[in-house]
């Protein structure tokens, strides 16, 4: 049996990777494996989404599912009507910060979290064996749309934050939408809480003809040119599905995603003693730091935000986050969710009187590197037990993959999942040694190979 999902849900090349066929039976899938009962169905912006939803939605009915269809809003708007509307499972039409050309399915259970890695896997036994449950004539499901989500959505973000203090503020935001479906709640959101916007890339365009929808900094020229043009406070960014945020200052200059996540963790970790700060090996010194300075700890987990969001729900835990920019905010959803992240840093700038700049400059600063190095696909696990032998000596942490601990810094190797690949990451205090570091590790893993 085959593998049908990835780190997050389905993905692939519309129409080649990804067909009308695939969501259909992966509507039944879902359908056989969380029904019967109500499901949420949402989509963003990309080329092929009403397609896909047609076809995931005839799956689920031909089960004996009902369908709720919200229309088209960010990943963690649906999420949070999941369990709001009572539903057993939601699914989500999106690719998240794929390029143009592909689409994807989330596939979320009753909380609204995407579903854990065993659920997946009884999903595609379902898929791959086509042992659909099929309802009788009078059983099949019924569908509906339901277009209160996104004001249902900003209601609940606004209970989280001091509306009432960062109105008094007066912030300047640009906000870029990535012509996705951040457009449907972002600016919205701003407004609401007080602040003058000013939005780019707003028109909702699967062809994502004003950037790609990773917000990188090489993706974001435009807006760190237009927050500098316009004099705004801050910009804010969001990926195609709009579960991550980037945020860039007033000079312009586009914050690294682990900063972003350090300024919230710190507020939020302070709040409570030993507070609980769960997050992926992948995650650094800087968050290490400011969990410390915080009187907190960390629970470390494998990298990927499925397993952040069940660690989350399963301990209780104040805050999740990832080095990419994703925050989880339990008292909210315990999911990543970009409006909500948009929602803190403002709130943290209003409440403080700092400019976004001073909040970073407090922050630690440390260097990142990283290198691919290509692996014979038959070859990766032999390859990362040899790795696992080379360094039994050392300091590490093998949680997920190899993470490699030194005074310096740390290395961090691991298997890509979804390339035939080993990623090579580390970080130090200077660039220079960051670097030092990631080739010590290519190095390792050079040796690894060479012994097969």
């Amino acid at each position: 049996m085959g593998r049908l999902f990835g780190t997050n849900g389905v993905r692939g090349v519309i129409n080649k990777d990804l067909t009308i066929q695939i969501a259909l039976d992966l509507g039944r899938a879902a359908g056989t494996v969380l029904g019967p009962g109500d499901v949420v169905v949402s989509q963003d912006s990309r080329m092929g989404g009403t397609m896909f939803t047609l076809a995931a939605t005839s799956g689920l009915l031909s089960t004996g599912c009902s369908v709720i269809d919200i229309g088209p809003a960010p990943t963690p708007t649906m999420q949070l009507m999941v369990p709001r509307l009572g539903c057993s499972a939601g699914l989500m039409i999106t690719a998240s910060h794929n390029p143009p050309e592909f689409n994807g399915i989330k596939v979320m259970g009753n909380n609204g979290i995407e579903v854990s890695r065993e659920v997946e896997s009884q999903i595609e036994s379902s898929y791959f064996k086509k042992d659909f449950r099929v309802s009788k004539w009078n059983d099949i499901g019924t569908s509906q749309r339901y277009d209160q989500a996104i004001r249902n959505y900003l209601d609940a973000i606004k209970t989280h934050v001091a509306v009432r203090e960062i109105s008094n503020q007066n912030l300047k935001v640009v906000i870029d939408c990535a012509n996705s479906v951040g457009a449907l709640t972002t600016p919205q959101l701003m407004r609401e809480l007080g602040c003058r916007v000013i939005s780019i890339n707003a028109q909702l365009d699967g062809r994502f003809p004003g950037r790609d929808p990773e917000p990188t900094p090489k993706n974001l020229l435009a807006l760190s040119k237009m927050v500098r043009a316009v004099g705004a406070d801050l910009g804010i960014a969001h990926d195609g599905d709009a579960d991550r945020t980037t945020f860039v200052d007033e000079k312009g200059q586009v914050l690294w995603g682990d900063q972003s996540f350090a300024i919230v963790a710190s507020r939020v970790l302070s709040r409570r003693k030993n507070s609980v700060l769960v997050t992926p090996v992948s995650s650094g010194r800087l968050i290490e730091e400011v969990v410390k300075a915080s009187g907190a700890k960390i629970d470390w987990t494998v990298v990927g935000s499925v397993v952040v969001s069940h660690r989350l729900a399963e301990t209780g835990a104040e805050l999740g986050g990832e080095e990419n920019g994703g925050v989880f905010y339990p008292p909210h959803q315990p999911v990543r969710d970009g409006p909500m992240t948009a929602a803190q840093v403002v709130e943290i700038m209003a409440a403080e009187k700092k400019k976004l700049s001073e909040l970073v400059s407090e922050l630690p600063r440390y260097f990142s590197a990283k290198i691919k190095v290509p692996v014979d696909p038959g070859k990766m696990e032999a390859a990362m037990n040899v790795l696992l032998r080379l360094s039994e000596d050392l300091n590490r942490i093998t949680i997920d993959g190899i993470k490699l601990v030194y005074d310096e810094g740390w290395i961090l190797i691991r298997p890509s999942g979804t390339e035939s690949l080993l990623r090579c990451y580390s970080e130090a205090e200077t660039q220079e040694t960051a670097d030092e570091l990631v080739q010590r590790g290519v190095a390792l893993i050079r040796e690894a190979i060479a012994k097969l």
